[in-house]
């Protein structure tokens, strides 16, 4: 969605989901990375906290960020985002707002996630991917490919932990190709999802400090515009010394 206009300076919003529970790995540092590219351009930029309940000011979220939890904490938030939060978000994405979405977030916006105990949470199906309980973590640092977004650096770099395994269904485009970790399941080679203005991930890290570009493009697409560039060089060195550190 275009960004709010109050006088001459433009607002954009960040809207982040259950933040005193789904917020693991330094995903703090990925609501403040887009508050802050934001800012550097000259936009207003607020973050709005989502928290359990009925919340207001939704319909004005640009970008909505959902981090990850163990277990205990997406078994909390569940129940209330499928009463509170699941048909403002649709609505929110149906007019263009962008969704960022890690690890646990990613997985309870899909059809179901499988606990290790295999009882199944319904998600929210805002995007077509189902997550089943897995054996052995899949943990480590994570190289993936995104040469399919037009992005460049063509890679993102971050850390993963998770026993779940996603699948995505017929026709639902991965995020990127792994070539170092295991991705949405260890299997097919794919990582994360890019549906539409929705973004899934594994990656923790956390994710955009050290990955500038993708944090850009997920703006671009919520606001519809292009940004003007920003000295990322040290940002840029962070990726490019994980890119080594990987590859040793």
């Amino acid at each position: 969605m275009a960004a709010a206009i109050l006088g001459n300076v433009k607002r954009f919003t960040v809207g982040w989901l259950y933040p005193e529970l789904m917020n693991i790995y330094g995903d703090r540092g990925n609501v403040l990375t887009l508050l802050r590219r934001a800012e550097w351009r000259g936009y207003d930029a607020r973050l709005l906290e989502l928290g359990k309940g009925a919340q207001s000011g939704m319909e004005g979220v640009d970008v909505f960020f959902f981090g990850g939890g163990q277990d205990r904490e997406q078994a909390l938030v569940y129940e209330d985002l499928l009463e509170n939060k699941a048909l403002p978000l649709g609505a929110a994405v149906a007019r263009g707002a962008a969704v960022l979405a890690v690890c646990g977030g990613y997985q309870l916006l899909g059809r179901y996630y499988e606990t290790a105990e295999g009882e199944k949470l319904p998600g929210i199906g805002l995007i077509d991917v189902r997550t089943d309980a897995g054996g052995k973590r899949c943990i480590g640092n994570v190289v993936v490919d995104v040469s399919d977004l037009g992005l460049r650096p063509d890679t993102l770099v971050g850390f993963e932990n998770h026993s779940g395994r996603t699948f995505l269904a017929d026709g639902v485009p991965p995020l990127g190709r792994v070539t170092v970790g295991s991705g949405n399941n260890g299997q097919d080679g794919s990582e994360g999802c890019a549906a539409g203005n929705i973004f899934g991930t594994y990656l923790h890290g956390s994710l955009l400090p050290k990955n500038p570009h993708f944090a850009d493009f997920v703006i671009e697409r919520a606001l519809k515009a292009k940004l003007d560039g920003l000295d990322d060089a040290l940002e840029l060195a962070a990726h490019d010394a994980m890119l080594r550190m990987v590859s040793r």
